[in-house]
């Protein structure tokens, strides 16, 4: 049985009605599952609040506190520039600690199934905020559940955490906040930081101190395709793995490296969501007795992509083959009347009008060169 964590107050993580992050996704993902029959009643949970100690893990104390104060508008413009709040990306919303701090909660939630035996797969499509810093907000991302969850699990469980980050932009705030660190392997795959935020995640960023070499960064080319995605992640996550040889896996699956995605660059269909799971949960198997936690991230096209990507994510869990043919036709019907897109019958509707990339041999070639700069040092 794969947990799944969810609650309607989970959707309140909204900074305004236009903003490009959108929960609503969370709920599309949940009633996916259950018309597809995966999702029981008995399988979800509730998450719980993170409360300021457990933030304390993944964030200063002088931060949280801010939250706090922008959560009722009580905190200066001289304050918020300093700690990276009210800005474009992440403006100040009503009661905004308590809805984040549910967040990570639900990240915790997941953690703690896995952990305790519970169940060796847990999800949080939720979660994912990976560009949250210990001191600053950033990349629509408060607090970042992920750092605050992996230093959880190291002084709870003790376990040594393999952190794999798929989501389009790289996972630069957990990144650095385990950057010196042996026992956390930071692994992320992502577009190339030359046109797209952070701008981090080059080749060269291995760790530092005793975490050199536990840092893994695969920078793939603007418009990458799936078999080149797909190969230099199953290639450079083995060899992760092999090096490493985790206790447990904690998996931040953003959805936006779909070429329908509107924020990004890169190429990919769903033959690459309908993959990467499956090789994740192959590599559970191997190192970590099947015990995997995944939540969710990037994804800003709501209708067509996130909700069938994650979908995938929570059936890999279950040792499922990937879903392939029709989507349920009742879950169709009762999303349809409020997207303003069409939205897919078929799991790989995306193919019916893609068009070949007609650099794809130099973007092959290039993220070949990249693969090998990043393998030969473990």
């Amino acid at each position: 049985m794969t947990i799944f964590v969810y609650d309607d107050a989970l959707l309140e993580y909204r900074f305004s009605d236009d903003h490009p992050f959108n929960q609503m996704r969370l709920l599309l993902t949940k009633t996916l599952l259950e018309s597809c029959h995966l999702l029981k009643s008995t399988d979800i949970i509730k998450p719980r609040v993170a409360t300021d100690e457990e933030l304390l893990l993944g964030h200063q104390a002088e931060y949280i506190q801010a939250v706090k104060k922008a959560s009722n508008n009580s905190l200066s413009n001289e304050d918020c520039e300093k700690f990276g709040l009210n800005s474009n990306d992440t403006p100040n919303f009503m009661d905004m600690h308590n809805k984040c701090a549910l967040l990570v909660g639900a990240t915790l939630t997941a953690v703690d199934a896995v952990m305790t035996g519970q169940t060796k797969t847990a999800c949080n499509f939720g979660g994912g905020l990976h560009h949250g810093f210990r001191g600053r907000a950033s990349g629509f991302c408060i607090y970042n559940d992920s750092t605050v969850a992996i230093e959880y699990i190291k002084q709870k469980y003790q376990q040594r955490v393999l952190y794999i980050d798929t989501d389009a932009h790289h996972g630069d705030g957990v990144q650095f906040s385990f950057y010196n660190d042996s026992d956390v392997f930071t692994y992320s795959i992502h577009e190339t930081g030359r046109y797209l935020f952070p701008g981090t995640g080059n080749v060269h960023e291995k760790g530092d101190g005793d975490g050199y070499l536990y840092c893994m960064n695969l920078p793939i080319d603007a418009y990458t395709e799936d078999e080149s995605f797909i190969q230099t992640f199953e290639v450079s996550l083995k060899k992760a793995c092999a090096f490493f040889n985790p206790d447990i896996i904690l998996s931040q699956n953003g959805a936006d490296a779909h070429y329908l995605d509107p924020l990004t660059h890169l190429s990919v269909t769903h033959k690459t969501f309908q993959q990467i799971p499956q090789i994740i949960n192959q590599c559970a198997q191997n190192y970590t007795d099947g015990k995997w936690i995944a939540i969710g991230g990037g994804g800003y096209n709501i209708f067509q992509v996130a909700p069938l990507a994650w979908a995938q994510v929570y059936n890999a869990m279950e040792g499922n083959e990937p879903l392939t043919g029709d989507i349920p036709k009742d879950w169709v019907e009762r999303w349809q009347p409020k997207s303003k897109i069409k939205i897919p019958t078929n799991w790989n509707t995306d193919l019916e009008k893609y068009e070949a990339i007609p650099r794809r041999l130099d973007i092959e070639e290039k993220n070949e060169q990249t693969l090998k700069r990043v393998i030969m040092h473990y």
